[in-house]
């Protein structure tokens, strides 16, 4: 049984990732910035999966800088827009928020009673965020309606989609100016992932260093780690809501009081936020963690502070409602069983925290 529900934090290998990274690391260790013929082969082997990638995002390859992951992404990109005015959504994950408060000046975007940002853009704004599938609620986001409005304004347009990518079809997301991913999400490798820039963006040096990714971020790249990604991407596809959506049917027939966040909005196929009626969220957790059930209590990122969650903090939640925020994130192999046994779980510790039963 898989009772790994924290897919939104990270996700496990593929197995074709990880037969792709060993074979890439056998095969093509050589330093693809070397002259020598197997060097060669190597950096073949990078641009053929740029390629891959860029067809994946609809977005051209030189256009790819290879990166560590979102956060690194993400940096790089406010960096690039340091001491100038921007928005974001008022959701955004930290790793926007953070960068963009350290480097620039920050308008953010106000989301609806459902969790969705609203297209209130600032004209001034020198570049605009807004990100593709929220990680907390998994509320999709206006992102095409948002680029579109950006190009009439002639504002570049970020998202980032470290949530969206793998889970939905993401070869229309090559239309923004700006694309975030981050390969663990979709059972990539950690440490992995990229930053999608705009053509006339070509000049801007992120690491300084050696020639690598074209000049813009030095540093030998990763090819084992980037073929893993883009493998893992090519076999990552969409799957069914129901599983989910019966989950939610038999949590709230179990707990009436129940408040499942934006329950109204489209969302994730895989993603439940819910404020649960009592019982602080560490409680659940770790009481559900006892029976081998993997939760969150919101972003991982943010998971440090008590009451953190970005998204319920938005929709005008009270303390008291931050506290008891419980976030389910289901995988590509989760089965309607596992979600089955998730709610029974659920039941099982409302019975010993009402009663105060083991650990209560």
């Amino acid at each position: 049984m898989n009772t790994y529900f924290d897919n939104n934090a990270t996700t496990p290998l593929h197995p074709l990732a990880r037969q792709a990274w060993l074979r890439a690391t056998d095969q093509h260790w050589h330093n693809p910035s070397s002259l020598y013929r197997h060097a060669g082969h190597t950096a073949q082997q990078l641009e053929n999966a740029r390629e891959r990638l860029g067809n994946l995002l609809g977005a051209e390859p030189n256009r790819i800088v290879f990166t560590s992951g979102a956060t690194e992404s993400n940096n790089m990109l406010f960096a690039a827009y340091h001491g100038r005015k921007t928005a974001i959504s008022a959701i955004e994950h930290p790793s926007v928020r953070a960068p963009a408060h350290h480097h620039t000046h920050v308008t953010e975007i106000p989301v609806d009673a459902h969790g969705i940002c609203q297209l209130q853009i600032p004209h001034d704004a020198a570049i605009v965020s807004i990100q593709a599938a929220n990680n907390e609620s998994g509320v999709l986001q206006p992102w095409r309606e948002a680029a579109a409005h950006c190009r009439k304004l002639g504002i570049p347009f970020h998202t980032d989609a470290a949530q969206w990518i793998g889970k939905l079809e993401s070869t229309h997301l090559g239309q923004c100016d700006y694309i975030t991913g981050s390969a663990h999400k979709f059972g990539g490798p950690k440490g992995c992932g990229f930053l999608v820039l705009r053509h006339e963006d070509e000049h801007i040096r992120f690491h300084h260093g050696g020639p690598q990714e074209n000049g813009r971020r030095a540093g030998t790249e990763n090819y084992p780690a980037i073929e893993a990604m883009v493998t893992a991407l090519e076999n990552a596809h969409p799957q069914s809501p129901e599983p989910r959506d019966t989950f939610i049917h038999t949590i709230t027939s179990a707990f009436p009081h129940i408040r499942i966040i934006s329950a109204g909005a489209p969302r994730l196929w895989n993603t439940v936020l819910m404020v649960m009626p009592a019982h602080d969220n560490l409680k659940w957790l770790i009481r559900l963690s006892r029976r081998g059930f993997s939760i969150s209590t919101g972003s991982a990122c943010s998971s440090g502070r008590e009451g953190s969650s970005i998204v319920v903090t938005a929709l005008g939640a009270s303390p008291t409602e931050l506290k008891r925020v419980v976030r389910i994130s289901s995988g590509w192999h989760t089965t309607a069983a596992d979600w089955q046994a998730l709610t029974t779980a659920f039941q099982e510790v409302s019975h010993e925290l009402d009663t105060g039963g083991p650990g209560a």
